[in-house]
């Protein structure tokens, strides 16, 4: 872990969302940013203003002050525009969804982040990286399939308006349909190229989690059961396929899909945070 002194020049850039919900917070992180290094701040109005605040950072260590969303989309600028490997990134955790920069070793409230991004230690972490260039920094989870969405009926002509009125005022005094629940996905995971779950097996969930023992991601698949919990199956490496009927995925904070297939990979030790050093 490499350490950083204090005179370095940092690029504040703070995200819209973090000045709206806790603008106090963001004023105490940017005056002790301020007081322990040369600082330029960039308040950008959306994506495309901080996309392009951290393409014109020069030397300056990029310094987010902002929710999970933030921190990832700064990650997957730079890793788009393969800069990530050489820069530091910190982060000061300011907004709503902020699960994943906790986990990630980011100390809660505005100050303690803020001194760590001055007096902390560069912390390299392991990636996910798909097929589509998406990241993912914490963890990815295909749920369920969703409910089969109710469909609109079709309005009728004019001319019929009056007895489907009548109609639907009969239809309505009957219960409405119960609405139905998530059920079990049959979707195919293979992990370094070997079968770890089947077609033929319905699954309740999947989980898959970079950052496990010598750089490889952890894998976690819940069969679907019907009395009894099934046990989970478990499995590790540094690729994995999940194919199957339509499926959607969340990474970290966000949704993805429907796809058909996917494939993600490790990269280890793929970027930098700044995180507090051992005392």
């Amino acid at each position: 872990m490499a350490t950083f002194a204090t005179s370095d020049q940092l690029l504040v850039i703070i995200d819209p969302a973090a000045r709206q919900r806790d603008g106090e917070s963001v004023r105490i992180a940017k005056d002790v940013l301020s007081a322990g290094a040369t600082t330029k701040v960039c308040l950008p109005e959306g994506p495309e203003e901080f996309a392009r605040a951290l393409a014109r950072r020069g030397s300056r260590r990029p310094v987010v002050i902002g929710d999970d969303g933030a921190l990832i989309r700064a990650v997957t600028f730079l890793h788009r525009q393969r800069e990530l490997a050489g820069c530091v990134l910190s982060m000061v955790p300011v907004g709503g969804a902020l699960g994943v920069a906790h986990t990630l070793g980011v100390p809660t409230g505005a100050v303690a982040a803020a001194r760590a991004v001055l007096d902390g230690v560069e912390r390299r972490l392991d990636l996910l990286v798909d097929d589509s260039d998406g990241v993912v920094l914490g963890a990815l989870r295909i749920p369920p399939l969703a409910a089969v969405p109710v469909v609109a009926e079709p309005v009728p002509s004019r001319g019929w308006l009056r007895p489907y009125q009548t109609l639907v005022r009969s239809l309505s005094a009957r219960p409405a349909p119960a609405v139905p629940r998530p059920g079990p996905s049959r979707l195919r995971v293979e992990v370094d190229g070997e079968t770890v779950v089947d077609l033929d097996q319905p699954v309740e969930g999947i989980w898959v989690t970079p950052g496990g023992p010598g750089g490889l991601a952890e894998v976690e698949v819940r069969p679907a059961s019907v009395g009894a919990e099934a046990t989970p199956v478990r499995a590790a490496g540094r690729t994995v396929t999940v194919t199957g009927a339509d499926f959607r995925y969340r990474a970290d904070v966000g949704i993805t899909g429907p796809v058909r297939r996917r494939t993600w990979r490790v990269v280890e030790g793929a970027w930098g945070l700044t995180v507090p050093g051992v005392p």
